[in-house]
């Protein structure tokens, strides 16, 4: 049986990281794997979750399964915070195993529910998007999302592509901090795209990771919020790993919006049966853990200033970078770093590139240029402005 098996695809991600590992370099600076550092280069346990977790430790009573919907009370602070006073019976829940279990369930619901439809995907977006869509046995079509040669969003041809989608296609979108180029809509295109869905009659999915590493809290809803104001059905997969910090708990949802109340209630049952089949119930800590911040005035308020000085801190280093970089090229080739929000950005360099960037300075990215700007320390940015301008200027050989 095993024989049969086909050599799987590495995951590059995955291969940068173990490739950075062996490096024997004091100087290697990793700037692949998507997790937040601080500026000594670590990724803290939030303050405010780890008080949560002493609190659960002296409070539970039971290990015992929740439902395959997951921990309610957390679904429902979830909705909050993702869609503010657009939370209506129309919209529901389920707690997931992360961000991407919620885009695998919703994929699957969607698979059920509608067969026939095309998902449409950005180019480029988070590498297993495509995946998982590809392996639950969806339609897949793409848009083009990015102008690779200014770094912003190519908002005129998306539009331009979405504009052959049906009534029932499903639209994917990233809400904010787009991975990997961190080009976000504007709220003004967000509201035409909101437009267009409820002429054309196309689902929106938002995958929204980084609510609060963008703009703040609030203006990085606005994409599901303003979406939500406009059309009847709407599918929004959320993950905690970044704003919280709790990466290796596994905590997200799938949130949806239906067409009524009674239709949201038939879809989460849907939902919850997709769980039973797959993953049966969602791990609990993580997602109590959350729970309890957000239920908790003094917790979440301080979990609310951490995260905005971690905003602050992706803004800084991104300012930095493009001041250093600018000074080295004498350009403002790498003025979009600026514009650009989260943890991502690519840098529009080559292939071939990136590899002298490894061999020759010991700095790790992947192929298709993309940084980590939370892997960057203050002692680190110069360095990176330096190899780069000389890899861009062909000076090394």
């Amino acid at each position: 049986m095993y024989e049969r098996l086909p050599e799987p695809a590495g995951d590059e991600i995955l291969q940068v990281a173990s490739a950075f590992r062996e490096d024997l370099r004091p100087e290697k600076l990793d700037l692949g794997i998507g997790v937040y550092r601080d500026a000594s280069g670590n990724t803290p346990v939030m303050q405010a979750i780890k008080a949560a977790e002493r609190d659960l430790v002296s409070t539970e009573t039971s290990k015992a399964y929740l439902g395959f919907s997951g921990d309610e009370r957390f679904n429902r602070q979830l909705l909050r915070l993702v869609l503010g006073d657009q939370v209506s019976e129309r919209t529901c829940a389920v707690q997931t195993p992360g961000g991407g279990g919620a885009v695998r369930l919703i994929a699957e619901f969607v698979r059920a529910a509608a067969p026939e439809a095309s998902v449409w995907i950005g180019t480029p977006t988070w590498i297993n998007h495509r995946p998982i869509m590809d392996h639950v046995g969806l339609t897949v079509r793409q848009y083009d999302y990015l102008d690779r040669e200014r770094q912003v969003v190519s908002f005129d041809q998306m539009m331009s592509a979405l504009a052959e989608a049906t009534r029932g296609d499903i639209v994917l979108l990233q809400g904010c901090c787009h991975n990997p180029s961190g080009a976000d809509l504007s709220t003004e295109q967000w509201s035409e795209v909101a437009e267009l869905a409820e002429k054309s009659g196309f689902v929106p999915f938002i995958d929204l990771a980084y609510q609060g590493f963008g703009d703040g809290l609030d203006l990085d809803a606005r994409s599901v919020r303003v979406i939500a104001a406009r059309v009847p059905e709407l599918f929004v997969a959320v993950s905690c790993s970044k704003n919280f910090g709790v990466y290796r708990d596994r905590v997200g949802c799938a949130a949806l919006m239906g067409r009524s109340a009674r239709e949201a209630e038939r879809a989460k049952a849907t939902l919850a049966s997709l769980a039973r089949v797959n993953y049966s119930f969602p791990p609990s800590h993580g997602a109590a853990a959350v729970r309890t911040v957000l239920e908790d005035q003094e917790l979440e308020a301080s979990w609310r200033e951490e995260l905005e000085q971690m905003r602050q801190r992706l803004f800084s280093s991104r300012v930095s970078l493009a001041s250093a970089l600018r000074n080295k090229t004498h350009s403002d080739r790498f003025e979009f770093l600026v514009a650009q929000r989260g943890m991502f950005s690519l840098l529009g360099i080559t292939s071939r590139q990136v590899q002298e960037l490894r061999h020759r300075f010991a700095i790790f990215m992947p192929t298709e240029g993309r940084i980590n700007v939370a892997g960057l320390r203050e002692t680190s940015i110069d360095r990176l402005a330096d190899a780069l301008g000389t890899v861009i200027e062909g000076t090394w050989r």
